[in-house]
């Protein structure tokens, strides 16, 4: 086997399709050890499940970010991870649209969402960012709210006076990352059907 051949097993067995993603996938968090599991991390944590259900690999840098190519229901998709922190989430996403001439509805954001109880799915064509940075962000860098998103329920705060950031940035209890779990399974299935088109099939389906 030569090199060549070597290398074109290898960009498979990544996910590596060889052409112009058609769609980007982008799962909203905190880069670093300490954001891990935590509340703002669902976007991360579905990634996380599509690596796994896939078989690629979000591992190289590129547009301030932790990405990974891969096929989703038969479309070519960049998988990306924002390493921008939260609040600049816009930068590394505009970064890529540009890159790739990539239209604003065919980026599908996955992000949590406080309104929602634990592992509540909510599928959208578009949309306010509803007090949540990462989507405000997005929204001011990356020309409007015209972008498909899935939203993980993540619960509300225990009181209204507790702290907002603090309880994004706390960790799930065990039930809760159970019910996350599982949310995020439906939200790659969900992928599937939006990226070819079918994302009113989706919202029946998945939204609950």
């Amino acid at each position: 086997m030569d090199i060549f051949e070597k290398l074109k097993q290898l960009s498979a067995a990544r996910g590596e399709t060889g052409t112009k993603p058609e769609f980007i996938i982008v799962g909203l968090g905190n880069p670093g050890i300490q954001y891990e599991g935590s509340r703002h991390n669902a976007g991360f944590i579905t990634v996380g499940a599509l690596e796994k259900k896939l078989g690629f690999a979000c591992d190289r840098h590129k547009f301030k970010a932790k990405v990974g190519s891969t096929v989703i229901g038969g479309k070519s998709c960049l998988v990306m991870k924002p390493e921008t922190y939260m609040n600049l989430s816009g930068d590394a996403v505009e970064e890529a649209m540009n890159f790739y001439k990539i239209p604003l509805e065919n980026v599908i954001v996955i992000f949590d969402d406080i309104s929602l109880e634990p592992g509540q799915l909510r599928i959208r064509r578009k949309g306010s960012a509803g007090g949540h940075n990462g989507i405000k962000s997005i929204i001011a860098q990356c020309g409007g709210e015209g972008f498909p998103r899935i939203k993980l329920g993540v619960g509300k705060k225990p009181d209204p006076a507790y702290d907002l950031a603090k309880w994004v940035l706390g960790k799930f209890g065990e039930e809760d990352r159970k019910r996350i779990d599982e949310a995020a399974l439906r939200a790659c299935e969900a992928l599937e059907l939006m990226v070819q088109g079918k994302t009113d099939l989706a919202m029946s389906k998945y939204n609950s």
